[in-house]
């Protein structure tokens, strides 16, 4: 759909939706249209701050009757994603004052509003003696992350996280809200599994939670001149270790700034962190090989179990950055070295990392969506931070730069969480690709929802 909006359309669109629209010359908006990313420079023809799902409904409908495409956004942290699209004929809709959790301790479920955050979760699922399936990081919203995939610490024990979710609720195009479970609307069911904010806006999920109130977790760290040998040692480690462990493997470049701690500030360090599913003893002696490479730092301990989302240390505020990643089939000795001259060689390149998958989350489960496993046992991540927007093209460079460097290893599949921009995203859908494209002429025949990751 292309239009050109003009000052009518603003006008109808204010006089439909009122306070809740802000448009560009309103005080509002440059704040409103910020992502987490603040790399990203997304300036949509309007942005909606609904704060009830009637609020949702009543977006979409005003959209459609001026002819506007509509971009659903709960965090931003994904933002990269929308970075090559043209949101000049869209409102984006921020869902972040819908926001709110409930938690039955007795399914071990939790439903969660379209805008909540894993952190919300989490405080309510701590007292029953319950946590998630959640990211690295307890600000990420849950619906964009649950939809797309979602690669947790628990991963390899427990798949991915999309199949932990049971129900939504969401607003189709044509302005309905409808649930969407196994046994309502059981296609769009399927297809909003992977497909996220293709098929509408989600104004909110019910996902399983995992019965631990604890767990054995932590990290490892080292001097960068120790990254070759550890990351050595981990990749054998791995080819072995039980599918209760979940762990990662980063070589981390930090810049001399006074508020990190003194380890990091202006280090570069090799990390490896992670979560066992096992008993302290059974549990320590899993990790007994790596702490035989005498890091420096160890914290892997018994740990309240929603307090995992400190671990990989994730930046605690809005943060601009370039990311991308790729799936490997394997992690060889010849994949290690390529990684870790890439790591400690390439200029822009604040993050490299590499997780152990594969486990569970290789296993399609019966009854899965349109994303339900992912090939390839290990995921490879690169960050590189954007403190001034004139270093944007450097760390994009640098990210993909990581990427290419791993071309050799790739496996054929992308995990949607961890991808920016189109890299060949039709990877990350694999073979449900063609009946995702079928049910997206079904319920957005007009191509109104613009997703981070189209599926038309």
């Amino acid at each position: 759909m292309t239009i050109q909006p003009t000052i009518a359309v603003a006008d109808e669109l204010r006089r439909l939706l009122g306070d809740r629209i802000v448009l560009p010359g309103d005080a509002e908006y440059e704040d409103a249209r910020l992502p987490w990313n603040r790399a990203i420079d997304q300036r949509p023809f309007a942005v909606a701050r609904p704060e009830s799902a009637d609020d949702v409904v009543a977006v979409v409908r005003a959209a459609a009757a001026v002819g506007l495409r509509v971009a659903p956004q709960a965090t931003g942290h994904g933002a990269g994603a929308l970075a090559d699209s043209d949101l000049s004929d869209a409102v984006l809709v921020s869902l972040a004052g819908l926001r709110g959790v409930t938690v039955d301790p007795a399914t071990r479920t939790a439903r969660a509003l379209g805008g909540s955050q894993w952190n919300d979760v989490l405080a309510e699922a701590a007292p029953h003696g319950l946590t998630a399936m959640h990211g690295s990081a307890g600000d990420v919203g849950v619906v964009g992350y649950s939809l797309s995939g979602g690669l947790s610490f628990f991963v390899r024990a427990h798949g991915l996280a999309v199949n932990a979710v049971r129900a939504v609720r969401i607003v189709t195009a044509d302005g309905r809200l409808v649930r969407a479970s196994v046994d309502e609307n059981p296609e769009l069911f399927w297809a909003v599994r992977g497909g996220s904010g293709a098929f509408g806006i989600v104004v909110s999920i019910e996902v399983d939670l995992l019965p631990y109130a604890d767990l054995f977790a932590g990290m490892l760290l080292w001097d960068v001149s120790r990254a070759r040998a550890v990351a050595h040692a981990w990749a054998a480690w791995t080819r072995t270790a039980p599918e209760s462990v979940s762990t990662s493997l980063r070589i981390m470049h930090f810049p001399p700034l006074p508020e990190l701690p003194p380890f990091l500030s202006g280090r570069s360090v090799v990390v490896i962190d992670g979560v066992v599913l096992e008993g302290d003893d059974a549990a320590a002696g899993v990790i007994a090989p790596l702490r035989a490479l005498a890091p420096e730092l160890d914290t892997f301990a018994r740990i309240p179990a929603a307090g995992l989302v400190h671990m990989h240390m994730d930046p605690p505020e809005p943060t601009p950055a370039a990311s991308t990643g790729a799936m490997l089939a394997s992690f060889s000795d010849e994949a290690v070295d390529a990684w870790h001259l890439a790591a400690t060689a390439t200029p822009g390149l604040s993050f490299a990392e590499v997780r152990h998958v594969g486990g569970a989350a290789s296993r399609r489960p019966e009854g899965a969506g349109a994303v339900g496993a992912l090939d390839g046992d290990y995921l490879l991540a690169g960050i590189g931070m954007v403190p001034v927007p004139e270093l944007a093209p450097v760390a994009q460079a640098a990210v993909h730069s990581l990427v290419h460097a791993m071309d050799a290893w790739h496996a054929p599949a992308l995990a949607l969480t961890f991808i920016d921009g189109d890299v060949g995203r039709e990877r990350g859908f694999g073979d449900s690709v063609t009946r995702l494209r079928e049910l997206k002429a079904v319920y957005d025949p007009a191509g109104m929802f613009a997703a981070g990751h189209p599926v038309d």
